[in-house]
């Protein structure tokens, strides 16, 4: 999650490299529902279409148990932010059809252990493993959720489908914990990297591919890896642990009827 520094750099590295000026970036911190809230709201009030929704910044551990909303960090940045973020632009993405959603998960959702019980990750849980299983959870959660998503809004225009990037070099655990852990885990991450993860730009391509392809059009519902439609997690076709999943997002996000697809 980047504060406004990393936003404005970002933005001058998009224009340097697309030499392209109209770039417009505007600041949403996911842990914060409110200021999801309001990006939404200003999303609505400037802008007249939404053609592609991507759902792609996550983070893979946090030192903090709860955020300021008592929800799990992990999962409330990884899931309950698209969540929210999707039901609160629907209409604008359904007034803007062919639209299209798209959210990163992660072939680490295979390793789920997720449960309407620990759907927000229980605080006394404090175990390196216990840790990363709530990025797993937040990962499956997100492939059921796009797939409900896919189901309701079929004859709408608007598809919805997740994607699994492959293992990429990113930051995405950096500076979790005290710093010779921080070494430890990182000089780990590395030398596997260097043996079998892709570049940003690489791990972008499937993202862009599932954005943009016109062969995708109506794909809606799927899960992507390497371009190619993949299998999903076994409990992604148990549609009654689905629902339930669904149901008890909407219970703790609290939407409001009005907001409820």
């Amino acid at each position: 999650m980047a504060d406004v520094a990393d936003m404005t750099q970002s933005k001058e590295k998009i224009i340097e490299y697309t030499n392209n000026p109209n770039i417009v970036t505007k600041f949403v911190d996911l842990a914060s529902l409110q200021s999801i809230r309001d990006f939404a709201s200003d999303i609505i009030k400037t802008e007249d279409r939404l053609d592609i929704l991507i759902n792609n910044a996550g983070i893979g551990l946090s030192r903090d148990n709860r955020t300021k909303d008592g929800l799990h960090p992990v999962m409330q940045i990884n899931y309950f932010a698209p969540f929210l973020l999707i039901h609160l632009l629907l209409d604008l993405l359904k007034k803007s059809a062919p639209s299209r959603i798209v959210s990163t998960s992660s072939s680490l959702a295979f390793l789920n252990t997720l449960s309407v019980k620990n759907l927000n990750f229980d605080d006394k849980y404090d175990r390196f493993i216990d840790k990363c299983l709530s990025y797993a959870n937040s990962k499956f959660a997100l492939i059921i959720a796009s797939d409900i998503f896919a189901e309701r809004l079929r004859g709408t225009g608007v598809t919805c489908n997740t994607i699994h990037p492959g293992c990429v070099a990113t930051p995405i655990i950096s500076n979790v914990y005290p710093v010779a852990a921080n070494v430890f885990i990182n000089t780990v991450i590395w030398l596997y990297t260097i043996i079998y993860s892709k570049y940003p730009w690489e791990g972008s391509q499937t993202l862009v591919h599932v954005a943009v392809s016109k062969k995708l059009e109506k794909v809606t519902g799927k899960y992507f890896w390497d371009c190619k439609p993949f299998v999903k997690p076994l409990g992604a076709y148990n549609k009654q642990f689905c629902n339930q999943i669904w149901q008890a997002t909407e219970q703790i996000l609290s939407l409001k009827p009005e907001e409820r697809l």
